[in-house]
């Protein structure tokens, strides 16, 4: 069995690992993420939500793979799209403000990229698509809930947690509910077992 990484500063990707019974150190990337994903924007100015995900899960992978090539790494990316408009992490409480106000009363997809690579090269990836249904939220509840969160909501897309208070936000949700937290945890477990990487 290789030695696992996440490339990821995450504590609920890393908690979700650990959960699982998945034995793995963690190992942030050193990527300028801002500059990559404008970078991708020159060479590709439509380049979608999802596809955005894609590439910063694969090239996070990459990144710590080079640095341990005999490791099994595991890069991970999260993209809020809103229609074709891409949501980043809030960079404020008034950025986090307008979010919410733009993101209420609407259905969102929260675009979760996952790549493993080793020796540096991407060795498998997947891709999720939950569906978020915001509640019409009030200016009032707006209001409450970021003076509760304070500088919390500007550590997700968003601007909230699905596994804390962030869950009132919402009156339904689709899909893989670990990939709204951050990881495609089913298919990376299969994907795994595959490698012999844990039990079958």
């Amino acid at each position: 069995m290789s030695r696992i990484i996440l490339a990821s500063a995450s504590a609920a990707r890393r908690a979700l690992l650990q959960q699982a019974g998945i034995i793995a150190e963690t190992n942030p990337p050193t990527l300028d993420e801002d500059a990559l994903k404008a970078a991708y924007l020159r060479q590709e100015p439509s380049v979608t939500p999802a596809h955005m995900a894609a590439r910063l899960a694969a090239a996070k992978a990459i990144s710590v793979s080079n640095q341990h090539p005999d490791s099994l790494v595991i890069g991970c990316d999260q993209v809020l799209a809103l229609g074709t408009t891409r949501y980043d992490k809030p960079k404020s409480i008034e950025e986090a403000r307008t979010h919410l106000r733009q993101l209420r009363g609407k259905t969102h997809h929260l675009e979760t990229a996952i790549a493993c690579a080793r020796q540096g090269e991407v060795i498998w990836s997947t891709l999720t698509r939950p569906a978020l249904h915001m509640r019409n939220l009030s200016d009032a509840f707006i209001e409450s809930y970021l003076d509760r969160q304070g500088t919390n909501v500007m550590q997700t897309v968003g601007g909230y947690k699905l596994e804390g208070e962030g869950i009132q936000l919402f009156s339904a949700i689709e899909g893989d509910y670990f990939s709204i937290l951050g990881l495609p945890l089913l298919p990376l477990l299969e994907f795994l077992r595959q490698q012999n990487e844990i039990g079958s």
